[in-house]
């Protein structure tokens, strides 16, 4: 800490107010450093609106790099690190969460994820539903820290074990890119399933039909059969 130095809370519910504030301290000639205690200001933390109206005053902005669960649990992962996505936290409203996991569904670039402990069960059934339960995945918690894990498996399998033995502490999850239709998952009741998610997501049948039969690359009415026999067991 530098000597003299005031410390300032900013947080998500200051922001906006305390921005005005530290850019008048910059336009004195002041420097003024964004710290978390964890993290990566600005990566779902605040920092942008600071960083932003700096920017936009011509007042230099740097920064010093420091640990990022992003990155880290991307390295661990052991899933394809070249191209991927950054999703922050899911939404919390089951629709809201359904929908956003629909549009991913086709994502090829590995997903990132935060989530917490609190819901990561249920945000993993709704990614094994959305995505398929065998879907690559890794739950990695308090990187970097003592109590440093990852959990490797299948979406489904990590499901289970997040509601077996709930996981504590800063959650991360990374999640495999779609690969591409396979044959071999194209069974009527995994067909039946993805329309099923679509459509509690909000999306038609019609449309949830053509979206899964692209998915798994059979044709329409392979699809139509899946849901007809799922609606009318035997």
């Amino acid at each position: 800490m530098v000597p003299g130095a005031h410390i300032t809370s900013y947080f998500e519910a200051n922001e906006a107010g305390r921005t005005e504030t530290l850019l008048e301290q910059l336009y004195d000639g002041k420097r003024v450093a964004v710290i978390t205690d964890g993290g990566m200001p600005s990566v779902s933390d605040p920092g942008f609106r600071l960083v932003r109206a700096a920017i936009d005053a011509g007042i230099p902005v740097t920064c010093a790099p420091g640990a990022s669960a992003v990155t880290t649990a991307l390295a661990l992962s052991g899933m394809p690190c070249d191209r991927f996505c950054f999703e922050g936290f899911a939404p919390r409203k089951d629709g809201e969460r359904r929908r956003l996991f629909a549009e991913l569904a086709e994502e090829r670039r590995t997903m990132v994820f935060f989530e917490s402990p609190r819901r990561v069960a249920e945000t993993l059934r709704a990614m094994a539903e959305a995505f398929g339960a065998d879907r690559p995945a890794a739950l990695c918690r308090e990187l970097t820290k003592t109590h440093e894990e990852v959990r490797r498996g299948g979406l489904g399998g990590l499901a289970e074990g997040a509601e077996a033995d709930p996981p504590r502490g800063e959650i991360t999850l990374v999640v495999s890119g779609w690969t591409g239709p396979d044959a071999s998952e194209a069974t009527p009741e995994a067909m039946a399933a993805a329309v099923a998610a679509l459509e509690a997501a909000g999306t038609d049948r019609k449309a949830a039909m053509k979206e899964v039969s692209g998915r798994f690359g059979v044709s329409r009415r392979d699809v139509y059969d899946a849901v007809l026999k799922a609606a009318n067991p035997e």
